[in-house]
């Protein structure tokens, strides 16, 4: 097991580290972020002390390893239009954006798990072929649609809910329902179909037959072994929150979070914090992604032996 805990970190340190080279040669291609920063009749002797200022006078390998370096050394530079260090307006950004990012993942399990059970239990009746029929509805539309549908609805029309910030629990409702609407439809189709292949094993049957109440086979002994499989699916939902869903709707509903952050950063070409919010979250979503292929090794011993540990 120590042997492939050390791999999938390895996996992890390449995968950070061929991240972080994209982000900077992708953010060096958008444009010279001088040019956003300059007021109306700024002297061309003044453009180029603040080249200097920021580090971009030297060529793009320079900038590369002076790049590395600030990395491995904490030092993320100043934001070009705040004067501010990328360090604390990211700080300021990631407990906004923790919470939607929670509240979407409890709206999401509370909702799915219960919803996927039901379809497989009744997938014989009308309230298993109803609740397919939602999640397939639910995976087609994206959130973006959805947000601006709730936002005419409930906003505009209705006045029931705000739409800009977070201070009340009531901003809330909107944009987790708009991140979670599509990932709820997802893991309701994983979580039937996990548990239409156990209802069928034998243990299950060996269970109802020790005369264990129904709820007691299902999620005791049903769930249980389901959960192997959704173990993997729920790793990728929550990787799909941070680096995509998060974006698009902090940008709908002018969210103080990181992914609104990150739209209003490539747009006006604020390399340090671009690429230090790319990197937070590209280091998210690797931790997560180690952290559930280091469960599903423990969860399923099958994987060890396959991968003789």
């Amino acid at each position: 097991m120590i042997g492939y805990t050390l791999r999938t970190l390895i996996k992890m340190a390449v995968t950070l580290f061929v991240i972080v080279s994209l982000v900077f040669f992708a953010t060096r291609l958008s444009g010279n972020p001088v040019d956003f920063v300059l007021g109306v009749g700024i002297t061309e002797d003044d453009k180029q002390l603040l080249i200097k200022y920021y580090g971009l006078d030297g060529s793009i390998w320079t900038q590369y390893w002076h790049y590395l370096g600030s990395i491995l050394s904490g030092e993320f530079g100043l934001s070009f239009l705040e004067r501010r260090p990328v360090s604390a307006i990211v700080a300021e950004r990631i407990g906004p954006s923790l919470k939607l990012i929670f509240g979407t993942m409890v709206f999401t399990f509370c909702v799915s798990i219960p919803l996927g059970i039901a379809a497989a239990i009744y997938r014989d009746r009308l309230a298993g072929s109803a609740i397919m029929i939602i999640a397939f509805l639910g995976y087609a539309v994206p959130a973006f649609v959805l947000a601006i549908v709730m936002i005419m609805v409930f906003s505009y029309w209705l006045n029931w809910l705000p739409v800009v910030g977070n201070s009340t629990f009531s901003h809330y409702i909107m944009p987790t329902i708009a991140m979670s609407g599509m990932w709820v439809a997802a893991l309701t189709r994983f979580t039937r179909n996990a548990m239409l292949d156990v209802l069928s094993q034998d243990y299950m049957r060996t269970a109802r037959a020790k005369g264990m109440p129904e709820r007691v086979v299902i999620l005791k002994h049903g769930l249980r072994n389901a959960s192997i499989t959704l173990l993997s699916v729920m790793g990728l939902q929550i990787a799909g929150w941070i680096a995509a869903g998060s974006v698009v709707v902090e940008s709908i509903f002018s969210w103080p979070g990181i992914g609104e952050m990150l739209v209003r950063s490539a747009i006006q070409r604020d390399y340090p914090v671009l690429q230090f919010g790319v990197l937070s979250v590209a280091v998210a979503v690797i931790l997560i992604n180690a952290a559930v292929d280091i469960a599903y090794a423990y969860a399923d011993p099958r994987i060890r032996l396959a991968k003789g540990t």
